[in-house]
This record gives structure tokens, sequence and C-alpha cells, in this order.
């Protein structure tokens, strides 16, 4: 019995080791092919990095403003009587807008007017008597007093029937109509909104550091949205703070805007010429990989891999940017000239890959295309 179960033991102690042995031949065999695997190349275009000079130009985002702009309101309360105007149309300095009933100022101001004819002729016959001697002196200071009252009432009649005509206040055009004939007008109920839009500002915001390039008088070009929406105009003033949640300084420039294609309130791209030359290197938008722990590109070098054979590989480079122009993005810093660098495929790169150039289809890289934002 216990020869047997020896036995057995023994047998049951070769088979494990034989199957050790196999499976251990079967994972070194594995970890030798993994180790001699390559990935293959991948496929990229690139190109040479060469050095240009840029004008230097500030670009940010603005909205257009009036030089002039209000809500036209009513004065006084009142009920609409008449609507001098269209919605939409130019209208000049002191045109009538509104005018509200006046009837019961109109009653008044005949009642004054008939009490100064009256108090005018008691004036003049005691002018007479006073001088004879018939009529004292006080009388007469009386009833000049009551002239004086009744042209000062009459005045206060006449003014309140003016401020119920309402006026441009200054040349522009007119918005759309928030009034009818009939309507009771609170003191202060809008009628319509009127913006003078020849000149025209543009505010925009700038960082601290690049205020202190900025002055009155620097050409600065603008665009919208739409044809014919480019302008040139001068920077005229700049705010006295900075922002203390943003550290921006706040710019204004005014353009001259004749046609109105300019309009308040409309998001525009400025971008100020600060009069010199930066010198960086150009490269397609596309060779440009975004991170949050900092911008990058691919450089294309010649590499060994761990087995001493040569390959071409990438060197993944950190690089400053600067603003871009039409499919170019400028290059500050990190990049030396003449340096081979991606500029398609880097999404599937990593540092140190295998790739394979084809420069037989290359992505734009015009500064200046057509359309502009392709």
């Amino acid at each position: 019995m216990k020869k047997r179960m020896t036995l057995m033991l023994i047998v049951v102690a070769v088979f494990l080791t034989a199957i050790g042995a196999v499976k251990y031949g079967q994972i070194k065999k594995g970890m030798a092919e993994q180790a001699n695997f390559q990935m293959p190349a991948e496929a990229v275009t690139t190109v040479l990095a060469k050095v240009q000079e840029w004008p230097a130009t500030l670009s940010a985002i603005g909205s257009a403003a009036a030089v002039h702009g209000v809500v036209v309101s009513a004065d006084l309360p009142g009920v609409v009587d008449k609507i001098a105007f269209e919605s939409g149309r130019t209208v000049r300095h002191g045109d009538l807008l509104v005018q509200l009933d006046t009837r019961q100022e109109a009653a008044q101001l005949a009642a004054a007017q008939a009490q100064k004819e009256l108090a005018n002729l008691t004036v003049e016959r005691l002018t007479g008597l006073t001088k004879t001697g018939i009529a004292a002196q006080a009388d007469w200071d009386r009833a000049d007093a009551e002239l004086k009252q009744a042209e000062a009432k009459i005045g206060e009649i006449r003014a309140t029937i003016a401020r119920k005509q309402i006026r441009a206040p200054f040349t522009g055009v007119l918005g759309i109509r928030q009034v009818n004939l009939g309507q009771y007008l609170e003191s202060g109920s809008p009628i319509v909104p009127l913006q003078s839009l020849d000149p025209i500002y543009v505010n925009f915001s700038v960082p601290q550091q690049d205020a202190v390039r900025l002055k009155p008088g620097i050409e600065v070009k603008v665009k919208a949205e739409g044809p014919g929406t480019e302008a040139t105009g001068k920077l005229t003033a700049m705010d006295s703070l900075i922002d203390s949640a943003t550290r921006n300084v706040q710019i204004q420039a005014t353009f001259s805007n004749p046609k109105g294609k300019l309009r308040p309130g409309q998001y525009v791209t400025a971008s100020v010429n600060l009069g010199s030359a930066t010198t960086i290197i150009p490269l397609p938008a596309s060779a440009i990989n975004y991170a949050p722990y900092g911008d990058s590109v691919y450089v294309v070098e010649d590499m060994k891999d761990p087995k001493g054979q040569a390959y071409k590989g990438v060197r993944q480079q950190f690089v400053k940017l600067g603003p871009g122009r039409g499919d170019q993005i400028a290059v500050l810093e990190g990049l030396k000239p003449g340096e081979e660098v991606v500029t398609s495929g880097v999404f599937k790169l990593r540092q140190g890959a295998s790739v394979q150039v084809n420069n037989k289809t290359v992505p734009a890289n015009n500064p200046a295309p057509k359309p502009e934002d392709s």
C-alpha cells in the first residue's frame, strides 16, 4: 500500500514538472517575441521649420458701441396725440418724434396770457397815477409783481408744452417704435431707441502686459461677419483702471461708419498694428498638439532602438505659441530653424514613435487663405 502511494506521488510530481517546463518555455518564447515586436511606422506629413518676420499685431475680440445711444423716453406723463417718425429712419437733431396731448396746457396758457394782459393794464394805469401822487407806490409795486408772476406762469406753461413735444436729442438712426397713438405714457416710458452710427466706437480688452505698448493714435482694424464690414480707425482712449479679476485693460477705438455697416452691440475682431516685426517660425495649425500641461510639436529625428538599429522617429518638443494668421500658428520659442516638424497625424504619435514621411498631400499652410476662415 505504501509503495503504491509513493509511486503515485512520484508520477504526479513528474507530471507537474513536465507541465511547468512546457509552460515556462512558452512564456519565455512569448517574452522574446514581445521584446522583438515593433509597432509599424505611422504615416505623417512634415514641414521644415523656417524663420519669418511677422509684423507685430495684437488681436482681440470686441463689440461696437454708439458714440451717442439712448432710448428716447417720455419726460412728462401724457397721452400720445401724434407720432411723427417711422421705425428705422434717420432723424436730425431736434426733429419731432412724438407729440403728447397738450389741450389742458393750451387752456392754461390762454388763461395765463389773459391774466398777464390785465396785470399789464393795471401797471400802466398805476404808473400815471403814481406820478401824480393819486396812487400809492405800494399799489404800483404790487401790480408790477403780479405782472411778473403772470409772465413767469406763461413761461412755465410753455415749457411744459415743449416737454410734451419729444424731439430727437441728436442725429441718428431710430430703432423700432414702442408706442401707439392714444397710449398713456408714464414719465420715463420708452418710445424708441436712437443710435448715432457715424462715427462709432469699438471696445475691446487687452492683457495688462500688452497695454503698455498701446497709445492713442495707433491704427486699429476691425472685421465683423458679413461683406463690407472691415474698417480702419484709430485708438482713441484707454481705461485708467485695470480689471482686478481679469487683469485686462479696456481699450476704445473710433471708426468712420458712413454706411452704417457696423452696428452697436455687433461682435467684431480687432487687430492693432504695433509697428514692429517679430521673429517667429510659422507652422500649420494642424502641427500643434494642444494639452493642458503645455502645447507641443513632434520633431522628426534619426533614432536607434534598444538593439541599436537606426530608424526615423519623433521627439515631442514643447513650444511657446504666438498669434495665428490664416492657416498658420506662430511659434515663438522651442523650435530651431531647419528642424523637420510633423504637420498631420500628431494625435497618434508618442515620444520615440516610428514614422514614415509622405508629403504627397499636405495640410493647408497659407497665411492668407481665401476664404479667410478656411
